[in-house]
């Protein structure tokens, strides 16, 4: 077993990689239910920035809004709030945007809080 293998309930689900604000992650959904597993080295990172990435890379996999997220810095699970079916994921406080090209293996997001996407799109 390795570092990043899944939990009991998403070991047969498939990992998708991505990248959120620098840090990597193995996402796997099932059901209602998100895992992802920190694949990035980083530097004693504390837990509430890799909640915070975590969150969003579930909520861009599975295409849901996320909540809560419980943890660690290596694992995270997330709640998936999908009403009746699969839909476009809307966070209010969060813009992200794709930074690695179309083709990447690892697809790369970088995220800013509202505020500051607000001041981007203004300017």
């Amino acid at each position: 077993m390795g570092c990043n293998a899944p939990g009991p309930h998403f070991r047969a689900v498939p990992a998708t990689r991505i990248a959120v604000n620098g840090s990597i992650f193995d996402v796997r959904v099932r059901r209602k239910l998100a895992e992802a597993i920190r694949v990035s080295p980083e530097y004693a990172p504390r837990f509430e920035p890799i909640r915070y990435r975590a969150g969003l890379a579930m909520a861009l996999v599975s295409g849901c809004s996320v909540t809560p997220v419980l943890g660690d810095q290596a694992q995270a699970t997330g709640w998936l709030d999908c009403p009746g079916h699969r839909q476009p994921m809307v966070r209010v406080d969060r813009a992200c945007r794709r930074v690695s090209p179309g083709g990447a293996a690892v697809p790369a997001y970088r995220c800013l809080p509202a505020e500051s996407a607000a001041r981007s799109v203004a300017q």
